[in-house]
This record gives C-alpha cells, structure tokens and sequence, in this order.
C-alpha cells in the first residue's frame, strides 16, 4: 500500500483526532447521510492544496474549522495529515515515509509541511505532481460531481485529460516560464524606459566632456607654449644680466681710477702758488658740469622708469581691450550688488502680513524700478569700461610726465653743453697762458673728458638695466598669470630641453610671436570657462557607466526571454506528444470499460478545435515600448465525447438518461486511471444512480481498478461495500462530532469461523 493513512484533527465535523488507516486495496466508508462522510473526501483535497473553500462546501475559512457546541468547545485549528509509504520513491524524496500535512488557523493563516517541516503550497505540488496526484482532477470524485467530466466544456475536460496523463508539471513548468517571460518583458520595457531617460542626459554630459576636454587640450598646448616661452624668456634674462655685468665692470673699475686721479690732479692744481682767478672759476665750472651730469642722468632714470610704467599700463590696456570682447564673464564689485539686495529687503520689510493689494502692487513697481536702474547703471557705466578709462588716464598722466621730463632732460642737456663750452673756452684761455699750473690742469681736463665718456656709458649700461628688470618684472607676472591659469605645471618649465645657444641668439621677434600666441590661448580658455570639470568628469563617468549596465542588461534580458521561448516551446511540443500518446491510451481504456458497463458501444475522446478572439498583449510589442491591447484570433484545442450505445440509435452525450450518463462518465474516469494510474483513488457516492445489475459492472470494475490504485470508497451501495476489505462506519455522535467504527472483512470472516 502507497497511501498508509489519514489523519483529521478539527477538520469540519472530525474535532477530535481521526485516523483512517489504509491496509487494503479497496476501503469503504459508509454512514448515514449527515455524518459526515463526505468531509473525508474533502479532506483529502484540503490536504492536497485546494485553495477554493467553495469546493469543500465552505464560504470562509474558518467554515473548515470545527466550530463547536454546547457540549464540545471549537477548535482554533485545522489540521489534515496525509502518510505515504515511499519505499518505492513514489515521491522524489529521500524518505521511506512521506508525511503531506496542512495546517489552517482562524485568522486565515495556513501552514504546509513535508515531514514536519514547513514548505511552500509550490513544493507540495512539485511533490505531488509527479506521482500524478493533486488537488482535483480524476482521482478525487466528490460527491455529486460524478458527471463533471461529461457536463465539463471542452478546454476544461482536456484540462482534466492532461491532469490524468501526469501532464501537469509540464503546464506548471510553462506557465511558470510564461509567467517569467512576462516578467522579462516588463523589466526589458522598464530597462528601456530608464535607459531613455539616461541618454539624453549622458549626450549633454557628453557635450560638456567635449567642451572640457578641449580646454584641456589648450591646456596642455598652452603649458608646453609657457615652458617654451618661459625657458627662453629665463635663458635671455640670465644672459643679459651677465653681459650687462661683465660690461659695467671694466667702466666702474675705469671710473674709480679717474675719480682718484683727478682728486689727486686738483690736489697738485689747489696746492700750486700760481692759482688764478680763471683756475678757480675753472673749479667752478667742473663741479656745475658734475651737478649738471648728476641731474641729467637722476632725470634720465626717472624717465626710463617712466617709460616702464607706460609700456606696462599700455599691455594692459591691451589685454582688457581683447577680454571686453566676451561680456559674459565681465565681473562687477560687489558693494553695488549688496546695495542693491538691501534696498530691496528693505522694501520686502516695510510690507506686513496684512499689507493690501494696492501697497504690494505699489511695491512691485518700486522694486521693478530698482531693477531697471540697477541694470540701467551697469550698461551705463560698465566696471569694465570704468577700469579701461583709468587706465587711459594713468596713460595720459604718465605721457604727461613724460613730456615734462623730456622737456627738463633737454634743458639739462644744454645747461650741461653750456657749460662745457665755457670749460672749453676758459680752457682755451688758459692754454693761451703760459703758466706753471698749465700740466696739473692739462690733466684735470684729460680726466674730466675721460669721466664723461665713461659716464656716458655707464648710463647706457643703466637704461639696458632698467629695461631688463622690467622685462624681468614682466617675467615673474606672466609666471602668476599661468600658475592661476594651469597651476603648479607651469613650474616645470625649467625641465625644458632646448638649445641655449640657439635660444638666446634668436631673434626676439619670435619670442614676442610667442608670447601673443599664449595670450589669445589664454583668451580662449576664458571662453571657454576654464575650469578643470572634476564634477561633470566623474557624473559623465558614472553615467556613462550606468548606460554600459542597463546595455548589458537588456542583453541578459533579452537573452533570458530567448532562453525562455525556446523553453515554452519545448514544452509546448513535449506537451504535445505526450498528451497525444497519453489519448490513445486513454481511449483504448475508455472503449474497454464503456464496453464492459453497456455490453458493446463505441467512445471514444476527440480532439476539436476552439476559435475565440481574445484581447492579448503583444511581447514584441512590449519590448518596442509601444504596450496596447489587441485582438487576434486565437485557436486552442479541447476534448469533445464521442459516445454510440449497442442497439440504439443513440449518439452524442446530450441524448443520454441519467443512468447512461453516470456510467459513461465513471468509465471515463476509470480509463484515465488506468493510464498513470495515482497512488490513490477517492470516489464519492459515484455509484448512487446504479441498479443492481450495473452495481455489480461496477464493482467488477473497482477490483480491476484496484490492482492500479488504491481505492477509497464513499458509497450506500451494498454492491460496493461488499468489495471492500476494510469498511469504516461514521455516526454523528454528541454535539456534532464524527465518529468511526472500523471493521475488517477477512479479520471478521476468520472471527466467524
């Protein structure tokens, strides 16, 4: 035996523990009506998984549940256990015993359990499935629903087929997968949906990496023109100042010397007892020519330094003139701005909670007005434009100066030329005379001449060394200049490798091409913002990477929905092969037992087709993001009976009497048992409709069933009993609880005896 027993506790009329042990091939249970007996056939189904309380004759959960008396208090449980033998591996479990239980609450809640532990309602079907067992179907026959497979239309009764062929893992495992296949459709169309929402995003980040990286590659174009540039405006500046140093030392040396010698040549001039008058004024006139040379060169200093200044303020003018072209990043001081913002609070708190429409509307205008002045003021008076006015008028002060020095500088020229011309003469005029001081004062005048050419050059070598260190002041603010634009890179020009030879013969026209090339660079970088972009970098990265993952991931789906149809198809078509070699079968059973109950005949299960049009939604349609409803017709397969009695002109089911029917509809489901046959049949009062004669048909047909199944008989048949080895009786005992008396045939046979 593969069913052992059935265990109820507070299951409907059963509240106290029941056990029905199953030791025979054939179990009766019989009873009056009311006792209770039916309960039993639904407790099977209950344990079984039917998740319909309509079926057990129920219309809430708690109607399963024993729910007491006057004399027996309610049950808060319900519980249903069923045991197998396993031996065998009827079951794909490691067990010699398989225990099916179900458990329900009050509160709804249910509990399954495989071998005391808790499983899913999903396993026990899987576990059911496969030894052709389930909730409903063929092998449980409630009461009453004798003819269902008869009066069943045809997709149901196929449905019924496909349960007896132990088809129904299959349509499990394809719903299932169909059910996936939905799934993937819809995550394919929500994938799709972010996706689309990303791209936009990604080609504007895209653009702005775009832009970003064009700044860097000015950048990068700019920091190796500013090593260039740099490296030789270094080279130059350090050539210079050496050769201006190696120059001035031989006419400071020179100059020294003079001036010694000429303090010593007016020591022997003063000391001579031969001085005149013209000697003295010739003294004189030395130290205004000395006065004189002093102020020329303090005034041709100032005016070098001036001209410094001027050719500064001139390059910036320059720079300002080539940045006013772009007027969207022209910058403002901010005392104009937070004056503006504290007017208009100002105005915003003179207005109370219960200020009227007209006082807002008034101060709408008021602040409408600020607006416009305050932008009005702007236009009218640019900072820009301001700072470049100043600059022109430092300009003209400082040409101003320049005009005044030059004037002083010419003036101080020919002071100096006068009263060289009456050092000359009054030279002259001491030649004439022959005196003993005429060799002391030919040398005095030897070395004033020699003084002023080296006076002459040394002011030329002091004009080179101011205009150097405004070139080298120029040099140290274009190093600031580039630290604020490209940073500390910029400090790496003295790793530049370049020919020194080459770079300070060259011609400095190309160095000044150079440095007119990194100010419109440096223009340019302005326009372009400038910035380094981390932030916009590291979102277009992430982004980007997001996109390359819901890519991926439409391809996983993709792949999965293909894996998926090629599954459903292959099931569709072991489906399919198997129900049609699972029909044969059935047919040659049914037309065997059809024969056997009415003595001839022909029945026999036809395939039919079924058109009906059915709103489905199209997955292809899905993934291509357009999701409407459509009808097309669809065309499924059901199961038509084709039944022809002996000596009647009688076919078709719908011409049947109510006897004929019962017997066509229990050799049905005697045929579809007897293809995969189940570990148990349960039949309830199937035979109720039957005289006698068709009583015994059917208990010949029991016996031969229950060489297949077990069988467990709900019937008032005396035929029927008369078959069973064990018969158990139910009474309704006090206070509405079932209660069982069980007697064994052979046991009281042998008692007899």
């Amino acid at each position: 035996m593969q069913l052992k027993s059935l265990e109820l506790v507070g299951f409907k009329s059963f509240a106290k523990k029941t056990v029905f042990n199953f030791t025979t091939p054939i179990t009766a249970i019989v009873g009056p009506n009311g006792s209770g007996k039916s309960n039993v056939a639904e407790a099977f189904q209950f344990v079984l998984g039917e998740q319909s309380i309509k079926s057990m004759r129920g219309k809430k959960t708690e109607d399963l549940i024993f729910n007491g008396s006057k004399e027996v208090a309610r049950s808060n449980r319900a519980s249903v256990k069923l045991l197998f033998d396993n031996r065998k591996r009827l079951f794909s479990i490691d067990y010699d015993e398989v225990v099916i239980e179900r458990v329900i609450y009050r509160d709804a809640s249910s509990e399954y359990l495989i071998n005391g532990s808790q499983v899913r309602l999903k396993d026990v079907i899987e576990l059911l499935s496969a030894s052709h067992t389930g909730t409903s179907g063929h092998h449980i026959i409630s009461q009453g629903e004798a003819d269902r497979v008869l009066s069943a239309n045809p997709k149901e009764r196929r449905a019924m087929v496909e349960d007896a062929l132990g088809l129904k893992l299959y349509q499990y495992k394809k719903e299932e997968a169909q059910w996936k296949l939905d799934k993937t459709a819809e995550n394919i169309m929500q994938v799709e949906l972010v996706r689309k929402e990303v791209i936009p995003h990604l080609k504007f980040l895209k653009r702005q990496v775009e832009k970003i990286e064009r700044a860097q590659a000015m950048k990068h174009e700019l920091v190796l023109l500013y090593h260039q540039y740099l490296k030789r405006e270094e080279l130059y500046l350090k050539r210079q100042k050496a050769d201006i140093k190696s120059r001035r030392s031989g006419p400071e040396t020179r100059k020294a010397e003079l001036a010694r010698s000429l303090i010593e040549a007016k020591a022997v001039l003063e000391s001579s007892t031969g001085r005149d008058e013209k000697s003295d004024e010739l003294v004189s006139l030395e130290h205004s020519l000395d006065r004189d040379r002093k102020r020329f060169d303090a005034l041709s200093r100032e005016l070098g330094r001036l001209e410094g200044t001027i050719a500064t303020e001139e390059r910036r003018l320059s720079l300002l003139e080539k940045a006013g072209a772009n007027t969207e990043t022209e910058t403002i001081p901010l005392s104009p701005v937070k004056k503006f913002f504290s007017e208009v609070e100002g105005l915003l708190d003179q207005v109370s909670g219960e200020a009227s429409i007209s006082e807002i509307g008034r101060l709408i205008g008021t602040i409408k007005g600020l607006i416009k002045s305050f932008f009005a003021t702007l236009r009218a008076e640019s900072y820009r434009l301001k700072e470049h006015r100043d600059i022109e008028n430092d300009l003209e002060a400082f040409r101003k100066q320049q005009t005044d020095l030059e004037k002083k500088i010419s003036l101080a020229e020919k002071e100096e030329h006068s009263t060289r011309q009456a050092i000359v003469r009054l030279k002259a005029d001491i030649d004439r005379e022959k005196d003993t001081n005429r060799d002391a004062e030919k040398r005095v005048f030897q070395i004033i001449a020699e003084q002023n050419d080296v006076g002459a050059t040394l002011q030329v070598l002091q004009a080179a060394e101011e205009k150097l260190a405004l070139e080298e002041a120029n040099f140290k603010r274009e190093i600031q200049e580039g630290v604020a634009i490209i940073g500390r890179d910029i400090s790496l020009f003295h790793q530049c490798l370049i020919d020194e030879e080459q770079a300070i013969s060259e011609d400095r026209s190309v160095q000044e091409t150079r440095r007119r090339e990194i100010e419109k660079i440096k223009v340019r970088l302005e326009d372009a913002g400038g910035g380094t972009g981390e932030d916009v970098l590291k979102e277009y990265k992430e982004v980007s990477e997001r996109e390359s993952f819901l890519v991926r991931e439409l391809a996983d789906l993709d792949q999965s929905k293909n894996s998926l149809i090629e599954i459903i198809a292959d099931l569709e078509e072991r489906l399919s092969a198997e129900f049609a070699q699972g029909l044969g079968k059935i047919n040659q059973e049914f037309q065997r037992f059809f024969t056997l109950m009415f003595g001839g005949g022909v029945a026999a299960l036809e395939l039919v087709k079924i058109e009906r049009k059915l709103p489905e939604s199209s997955v292809d349609n899905i993934l291509d993001s357009a999701i409407e409803s459509v009808e097309k017709e669809k065309v499924e397969e059901g199961i038509d009976i084709k039944v022809s009695l002996p000596n009647k002109k009688i076919k078709g089911l719908m011409m049947l009497s109510g006897g004929e029917r019962a017997l066509t509809s229990i050799a049905l489901i005697f045929a579809m048992s007897q293809v995969n046959p189940p570990p148990f049949i349960v039949l309830d009062e199937t035979d109720a409709a039957l005289d006698e004669a068709n009583s015994k048909k059917y208990g010949d047909m029991i016996e031969s069933l229950a060489k297949c199944s077990e069988l467990i008989l709900i019937t008032h048949n005396r035929e029927t009993m008369s078959r069973a080895g064990v018969l158990y009786g139910i009474t309704m005992g006090v206070g509405g609880v079932s209660k069982i008396l069980s007697i064994a045939f052979d046991e009281a046979v042998a008692v007899a005896k």
